[in-house]
């Protein structure tokens, strides 16, 4: 019987990534199949090794797996070329990351618009403005990232993964950066955007506390998918991990 999936903002089937040559390769990813649903918030996690970041990279398109098959919604990504893929990245995609990326040169309206102008999108003004005012930033647009704190320039970072209204936010370690306060307001403001706008959010954490603002967590092992836990958490999360080795 075929799987439902036109509620998925992304899956995996049987994902495979080795680096390496052959007879010395290391496998990354050992055969992950999983599918996230739109409007949901995924964290992953697993200890330092377990396949975390190829996980994102893979399932982002910015690498390619080495075997089985990766899906922003309905879109394989496999049969893309570079092009392609950079297309699909700019309109589909956004990014958060723990270094903020941001354009030290470029105000933070123009950061925020920058997606846009690369895949020669349309700008609509409304749009930009509401989600500088989502993000807390409608009186700041005009300044530069050096005159920002830590905490601001991570929610520029945000305004920015979503102007293009993306399938999917991929979050790398948002928040360990910042301050325990400031990483809260952060993560505040990405469960907001599952809650109020049906935005998806996969972010990768190291952080319990982190991973308990998500409806579903992913623990990773030794490239694979270990075990899940729904509506997680800090103490679950982390009573988890310490034993997360022991399991695998």
């Amino acid at each position: 019987m075929r799987t439902d999936t036109s509620n998925l903002a992304l899956r995996l089937d049987g994902v495979v990534k080795e680096y390496g040559k052959a007879g010395r390769a290391v496998r990354a990813l050992d055969g992950v199949t999983v599918g996230i649903e739109r409007g949901s918030f995924t964290a992953v996690m697993g200890p330092s090794g377990s396949g975390k970041s190829t996980f994102l990279h893979c399932a982002a398109g910015l690498d390619r797996p080495t075997g089985g098959s990766a899906f922003i919604g309905d879109t394989e990504l496999g049969g893309m070329n570079e092009t392609r893929l950079t297309e699909l990245r700019r309109k589909r995609v956004g990014f958060v990351f723990q270094a903020f990326n941001l354009i030290p040169a470029l105000s933070v309206r123009e950061n925020v618009e920058l997606p846009l102008r690369l895949a020669g999108e349309r700008l609509d003004p409304a749009w930009l403005e509401e989600i500088l005012t989502r993000v807390g930033l409608a009186g700041r647009a005009a300044h530069r990232p050096a005159e920002l704190s830590g905490g601001q320039q991570q929610r520029v970072a945000i305004a920015r993964a979503l102007i293009t209204r993306p399938d999917v936010v991929f979050g790398d370690e948002p928040t360990g950066a910042l301050d325990t306060m400031t990483a809260k307001e952060i993560l505040t403001l990405l469960r907001s955007c599952v809650d109020q706008t049906g935005q998806t959010v996969v972010m990768v954490t190291h952080d319990p506390v982190a991973a308990s603002y998500a409806d579903t967590v992913l623990f990773l092992a030794d490239g694979r998918i270990a075990d899940r836990m729904e509506a997680p958490t800090a103490d679950r999360v982390a009573d988890r991990m310490t034993h997360l080795g022991a399991w695998a």
